[in-house]
């Protein structure tokens, strides 16, 4: 059974940085899989999208609200994404969600685009 397993998230000052991660199993990773993305949700909001990238050419994309603070990568032998967060601001508190299996030719900013999702890691940002 394909799933996607987040971990890393937690809780720090404003400032502080995090490592999440999320290990995709159950499939071919990198061929069936071409583009994994990061998405948020914090409470009564939406969905978005954080970052992507594709497993196989290492383009990346980001949210312009994370970008230069926030770097996504992807280990493939590992089949795991990872997403660094650095400079982290109150404003980044939600939780964070792996996703794959981006429709193609489709926005990977739309959630409803992606087939697969983990479970959630929640990251907090205090200031």
């Amino acid at each position: 059974q394909a799933q996607l397993v987040e971990s890393g998230g937690g809780s720090v000052q404003a400032g502080g940085s995090l490592r999440l991660s999320c290990a995709a199993s159950g499939y071919t990773y990198k061929y069936n899989n071409l583009y994994m993305g990061w998405f948020r949700q914090a409470p009564g909001k939406e969905r978005e999208g954080v970052a992507v990238i594709n497993t196989v050419t290492d383009f990346t994309d980001y949210a312009d609200s994370v970008k230069g603070r926030f770097t996504i990568s992807s280990h493939n032998a590992k089949s795991t994404v990872y997403l660094n967060l650095n400079s982290l601001k109150p404003e980044d508190t939600a939780i964070y969600y792996c996703a794959s299996d981006l429709t193609p030719g489709r926005s990977w900013k739309e959630p409803t685009n992606f087939r697969l999702w983990g479970q959630g890691t929640q990251v907090t940002a205090s200031s």
